[in-house]
């Protein structure tokens, strides 16, 4: 496949992907999501840590628009300044497995042999723990707190890049293309960076859409349990745990930072599935058909 038709190929998804409102709709969603995430400190209506105990438990109105807390403190400036610390969790957790996922799967598809089956043996045994499980060992050996949380679930997440990245290689490494770049002496870093990478950014760009939305989750998991970011930061799966003891006086509390986890959850898996449908060759067809007929 040459370079022109591999850019006649994405100018191809990008339009299709443009003509699925779904996957509009989600990116533009996100898109307020990572300006909310960029810009939480000073929009934030109020101080996320001003104690007003008067104003405990006030329902949304106003001056308050989702409500205070048991505090009395402003329960809107702490759902952005979490959503900021949510975003900033996945967004560098996901980052690091991407690229220690990437980089094993792909040299181990591409070299095979003994490289190939020890890095596979590490991917499986770390596939054999369930995930939450196997973030929850890790922050429970080396303690709670941000930098913690972002290394374990980083850590979890890398096998999932390594085992794409090394199917996709493999499919890659024995196209006629690479055959005759090897034939010419090419060098094995040339041929990984020029022929290999770009032919597998599709799959890597769907699995990272669908690894932020569950980096999300594993944080406000990690968070509810008390082993995630720690008070007084704030944070999505931390603000419902403190809620439960008020759900019938103030269900504001649990309410709004739940919506928070299910809106930028549903818009990263809405925009992997739309980002699959354009990008998989098969699919793409089969989308050109149906607006064909």
């Amino acid at each position: 496949m040459t370079d022109q038709t591999i850019d006649d190929e994405r100018v191809k998804a990008w339009r299709l992907l443009a003509g699925n409102p779904v996957t509009v709709i989600s990116a533009a969603v996100l898109v307020v999501v990572v300006v909310i995430a960029l810009t939480a400190p000073w929009i934030a209506p109020y101080g996320i840590n001003d104690v007003d105990v008067p104003s405990a438990l006030r329902p949304p109105s106003g001056a308050h628009w989702f409500g205070t807390d048991e505090l009395g403190r402003d329960v809107l400036s702490r759902v952005l300044v979490a959503v900021q610390a949510s975003m900033k969790v996945a967004m560098i957790s996901v980052a690091f497995a991407a690229a220690v996922g990437v980089t094993l799967g792909v040299v181990a598809g591409y070299r095979g042999g003994w490289l190939d089956t020890v890095v596979m043996r590490v991917v499986d045994v770390m596939f054999a723990f369930p995930v939450l499980l196997l973030a929850l060992a890790i922050v429970a050996v080396l303690g709670p707190g941000l930098t913690t949380t972002i290394l374990a679930i980083g850590v979890v997440y890398t096998p999932i890049f390594a085992r794409v990245a090394r199917a996709s290689a493999l499919s890659v490494r024995v196209e006629p293309y690479v055959a005759m770049s090897r034939t010419m002496g090419t060098g094995t870093g040339y041929i990984l960076t020029r022929h290999i990478l770009p032919n597998i950014t599709g799959p890597l760009i769907v699995q990272t859409s669908l690894s932020l939305a569950f980096a999300i989750l594993s944080e406000a998991a990690l968070s509810f349990l008390g082993l995630g970011l720690q008070p007084p930061d704030p944070s999505l799966g931390r603000m419902i745990f403190d809620s439960q003891g008020f759900v019938t006086l103030a269900w504001w509390m649990a309410v709004f930072p739940g919506a928070a986890i299910f809106v930028i959850v549903l818009a990263f898996n809405l925009l992997g599935d739309g980002l699959r449908d354009v990008l998989d060759p098969k699919q793409r067809t089969m989308i050109e058909a149906r607006r064909a007929r």
